[in-house]
């Protein structure tokens, strides 16, 4: 059965306006606890911000939901990435930006190309082969799966016109 709280200034002192929780599960925790938890879903949320505007979470247009899915899992690994090369870059700030103590995953990832130019690729350089044989006769193509939009909202009815008696 869910339970409504209402947290006032006299319950804890961080709060400077009421604040309404509603809470789903067997007990209550404690308002220190919802106050923790509070703080880990506000990081959660700066995160979901970042992956969407800094790193591109929601760009590529992909075909299937297992390619979102994929997509979707290497997003906190490139967080991670950038959270554990911040010791490794030097700053390197724009001339309007100033310069931080910790690093930012965002700063981080300005500073990445100096860390992916020192450790190079292992890759051999591509060789020149001539011209492309291109697509081989008698192969045929197949088309895209194209999947239906889907549409939020609702559309209102057409007007029809009145008759006349």
């Amino acid at each position: 059965m869910p339970k409504v709280e209402r947290l006032t200034t006299d319950d804890f002192t961080r709060i400077s306006k009421p604040m309404w929780l509603v809470f789903t599960g067997l007990s209550m925790p404690t308002v220190t606890e919802v106050w923790r938890l509070y703080l880990r879903r506000f990081a959660i949320d700066h995160w979901y911000r970042f992956a969407k505007n800094r790193r591109p979470w929601t760009v590529p247009a992909l075909s299937t939901p297992d390619q979102c899915d994929r997509w979707s899992d290497l997003m906190p690994i490139v967080t991670w990435q950038l959270w554990l090369a911040r010791q490794l870059v030097a700053q390197r700030p724009l001339p309007w930006h100033k310069s931080q103590v910790k690093l930012t995953p965002g700063r981080v990832a300005q500073s990445f190309g100096s860390i992916l130019a020192l450790l190079g690729t292992p890759a051999c350089p591509p060789k020149l082969r001539g011209k492309s044989p291109g697509w081989t006769k008698g192969r045929k193509r197949r088309p895209r799966i194209r999947y239906p939009v889907v549409k939020k909202g609702f559309s209102r009815p057409r007007k029809t016109a009145k008759k006349s008696p």
